[in-house]
């Protein structure tokens, strides 16, 4: 399977990385089978490091599944949601997969969770509200060893 990682540098050789702010699916390397997101996120981060460079970074993924601690979320639902908050709240909390594949809590779904972890909003109506938004999809690997599951291929800038 062809992914892609959106960034301000070439990325051959993935690495996890920790941050001061909580990611949907914890510290990981996150790629994404959507091209056209990669390139997006390849500008943000361009625009965010006051860089001159947006690149998109190419991996085959042998999507060996069997030999990981493996999760798919292929649509929001109370467990995803449950995950994503824990993990952007709480940058301690690991959930122990290897590889997470699910959908992406961008800035309108994220607000969305925003408004459960402040009290705003029960869970139940937060999953509601999310059924009616375009969700794109990530896959994060969150262990070195799902990182060598990875070859790379490529990387081409983004104009």
């Amino acid at each position: 399977m062809i992914l892609y990682h959106g960034s301000n540098v070439e990325v051959e050789d993935p690495k996890i990385i920790s941050a001061d702010k909580g990611r949907d699916f914890g510290f990981a390397f996150y790629l994404t089978p959507i091209k056209e997101q990669a390139e997006r996120m390849a500008k943000r981060k361009q625009k965010q490091m006051k860089s001159e460079n947006a690149i998109v970074s190419i991996f085959d993924w042998n999507e060996d599944k069997e030999n990981f601690n493996y999760k798919c979320f292929p649509n929001p639902d109370l467990e995803w949601l449950e995950i994503v908050i824990k993990c952007r709240s709480d940058l301690k909390y690991k959930h122990g997969f290897d590889i997470v594949e699910g959908k992406i809590a961008d800035d309108s779904v994220g607000e969305t969770i925003l408004f459960v972890i402040d009290g705003v909003m029960k869970k139940e109506d937060a999953l509601e509200r999310l059924k009616f938004q375009k969700i794109n999809s990530q896959i994060a690997f969150c262990s070195e060893k799902s990182l060598k599951s990875l070859t790379f291929l490529k990387s081409y800038e983004v104009k």
